[in-house]
């Protein structure tokens, strides 16, 4: 791949990284039959000093160039990142020297935010005690402790131990003989653990225990019967950002149970998963878990808050800088283009081509559009990201970035397409209605095609069903609004009504909302019907 490099007026330093890659014909969602060309991509990565990353994939006919599309010589990058990137300043960039420095300094940046490795504080807290110093200088563990400890993880020899260390010394055992470790869904946990820590007499500070509980981002203080109330304000250290307060009751016993609190710095987000009202934990395998999934998202959460982002971008800025200056050679992205100078036999600048393609009938990977969802707890819409895979329809909220809806393309049955909204259904007819603002109205069609691409969905039709003289409809519906039989030349079938069709609205009301006698009773009532339904698929079998 080429790697290019550059100090950008507003973006400052940045690398932008580009492969070209052949496609296979599974890598489309259908074949480039036109004139039996193969089909390439660019796989695009942008970095900048901002700790998102841009990473993203582009067909080749998609990039206007004045090249020709499709043939075993690859677009000029300057046509490619012109048309992808077309907020840096190209004449800036410069291409990456032939070095190992320059892969390696990347790979330490797209790798930045990412860990399967985890280190944790446990502070041993017992009866009557609530200070910092009370509890570095708790000695030895207590069987309470220990009961708790030996639930939550494996206690580890250290000398010699060959997994995640923590900074703890395994070979000479300055940092204590044993500490207490443990792995969950994929992730290394290792705890630092006041008692296992060495102790120094006549030290109130104990620093050497301090040294590392002191420098974790997530601690658990356990305390047993009888200790005081814990907070925060008693902890001496800018680091440590996650308090999980884990208190005993009726320890070492068959009635053994613990209960939960949690503290964290004001810029340290939310994070699952949540503390159920007034919890009681057993002394069970679920609560381990429980636990163990707070304590990373804990840290993964402290990683997003304003001191951590500004380390980590400080880091990102020097990374890229020292790149940009120092790893540079001559080669611009317009030392490739051809010039005839003054006696060029033409004048004409020749026309970049833009071969007719829509991505979103054959792309695979997500393709992406800003919308609006309500959120009906309090009548405000939430400003979205909805992305639409080959496999997978997501809601990402703008704000937060957290995901607040997904369902898989092959469960979209059908979409009713509004002036400036979109319908969805799927499953068994429920509905996800999406807005689309009004600077974006062209994306409606867009959107349209790539579910009409990526699923078995179609357009639904709205129909007015009359009544015979008889009051009837003229049709039979199942649960979940399947119509099982269709009177041969009655009103429904001439409104368009077939068997295999799935009634998803009827009068207003989403049928997935009711029940098969609320569905019955609405049918029955008199007067027309106004229903939408999903037609049957061409064999006549439904869809879902």
């Amino acid at each position: 791949h080429l790697t290019y490099l550059g100090m950008d007026d507003r973006l400052g330093p940045v690398a932008v990284s580009l492969k070209r890659e052949k496609l296979d014909e599974n890598s489309s969602l259908i074949r480039n039959d036109t004139d039996g060309g193969t089909q390439y991509q660019y796989r695009i990565i942008c970095r900048t000093s901002e700790l998102t990353t841009l990473r993203g994939n582009i067909l080749e006919e998609a990039i206007p160039s004045t090249s020709r599309h499709g043939t075993a010589r690859a677009l000029p990058a300057k046509d490619i990142l012109e048309y992808v990137v077309p907020e840096i300043q190209l004449p800036q960039l410069k291409l990456a020297l032939p070095t190992i420095k320059v892969p390696e300094q990347l790979m330490k940046l797209d790798e930045q935010g990412m860990t399967n490795q985890y280190k944790v504080g446990i502070l041993y807290c017992k009866a009557g005690q609530s200070t910092e110093e009370e509890m570095y200088n708790n000695q030895v563990s207590s069987p309470a402790f220990d009961e708790f400890l030996n639930l939550i993880g494996k206690k580890v020899r250290l000398k010699g131990f060959d997994g995640y260390r923590a900074q703890l010394d395994n070979r000479n055992d300055s940092t204590g003989e044993y500490s207490v470790y443990t792995k969950f869904n994929n992730r290394e946990i290792m705890f630092h653990v006041s008692t296992l820590l060495p102790w120094t007499p006549n030290n109130k500070q104990q620093l050497l225990r301090k040294r590392h509980i002191g420098n974790d981002i997530v601690t658990i203080v356990f305390q047993e019967p009888g200790a005081l109330a814990f907070t925060p304000k008693n902890i001496r250290s800018h680091f440590q950002h996650v308090f999980i307060v884990i208190r005993v009751f009726n320890p070492c016993s068959d009635n053994t149970y613990y209960r939960v609190a949690m503290s964290r710095s004001k810029d340290v987000p939310p994070f699952g998963p949540p503390i159920p009202a007034g919890p009681k934990f057993g002394k069970q395998k679920a609560f381990a878990n429980f636990l163990l999934a707070k304590i990373i998202n804990a840290e993964n959460a402290a990683h997003k808050s304003e001191k951590f982002s500004a380390m980590a971008t400080r880091t990102r800025h020097e990374y890229l800088k020292d790149l940009a200056t120092n790893y540079i050679s001559g080669t611009t992205l317009d030392s490739g283009t051809k010039s005839f100078g003054k006696f060029s036999l033409s004048s004409k600048k020749k026309e970049k081509i833009h071969p007719p393609i829509c991505p979103e009938i054959v792309c695979r990977g997500g393709l992406a559009w800003h919308v609006q969802v309500e959120d009906y707890r309090n009548s405000t819409m939430i400003e979205c990201v909805m992305a639409i895979s080959a496999d997978t329809l997501v809601l990402v909220d703008s704000s937060t970035k957290e995901t607040l809806f997904s369902v898989p393309c092959k469960a979209i049955i059908g979409w009713t397409a509004l002036s400036a909204s979109i319908k969805v259904f799927y499953g068994s007819g429920d509905c996800l209605v999406v807005n689309i603002p009004t600077y974006e109205s062209d994306d409606l069609p867009e959107i349209v095609r790539r579910l009409g691409a990526v699923t078995i969905g179609c357009q639904t039709q709205t129909l007015t069903l009359r009544r015979n003289v008889h009051g009837q409809l003229g049709f039979h519906v199942q649960y979940e609004g399947l119509v099982a039989d269709v009177e041969m030349g009655g009103y429904a079938y001439q409104a368009g009504l077939r068997q295999g069709c799935r009634l998803v609205e009827i009068n207003g009301m989403i049928v997935a909302t009711l029940s098969h006698d609320q569905m019955i009773d609405i049918l029955r009532k008199p007067g027309s019907v106004t229903v939408v339904v999903v037609s049957p698929l061409p064999s006549g079998k439904p869809r879902k």
